[in-house]
């Protein structure tokens, strides 16, 4: 007979919160095998494969939606390595980008860090003057980016 979990056991067996398990479910990455007699999600031993399976994919960088993905193909069908490179050559990409932004944000942490050595005995700080001086965004960018309506 297969084990069965209760959320709270598949949490503990794979080493998530049950508040991940419940995520994962509603992003459709998972789901309960079956329901007890008191109306509890029941989870297989593929549930606890499956939630390694998706750690370990969220751990190299793929997204949830590339994981949904990964997990709707079987091993054996035709052009699922393709697929596979296109998520990869996609999340590379992405990974890339970041990189650029980072060594962008590290160009300027670095000349603010030389200013700040350098103007030190000045009794004032210029990178918090120039920080102060730079326009926070408007609210309706803001709630805009954040999907939520400016007051």
């Amino acid at each position: 007979m297969e084990t069965r979990y209760t959320i709270g056991q598949l949490a503990r067996a794979a080493g998530v919160p049950t508040s991940t398990i419940r995520y994962y479910e509603r992003a459709g990455l998972l789901e309960a095998s079956a329901r007890s007699e008191g109306n509890y999600r029941l989870y297989g031993e593929g549930a606890r494969e499956q939630l390694r399976f998706i750690r370990a994919a969220q751990a190299t960088g793929f997204t949830l939606e590339d994981i949904k993905v990964l997990l709707d193909h079987h091993h054996g069908e035709p052009g699922v390595c393709r697929d596979v490179q296109g998520l990869i050559r996609d999340r590379l990409a992405e990974v890339k980008r970041r990189l650029d932004d980072l060594g962008h944000i590290r160009e300027v942490l670095e000349a603010a860090l030389a200013r700040c050595v350098e103007t030190e005995q000045t009794g004032h700080c210029e990178v918090i003057d120039a920080l102060t001086a730079v326009p926070g965004p408007s609210p309706k960018k803001t709630a805009r980016r954040t999907g939520r309506k400016a007051p």
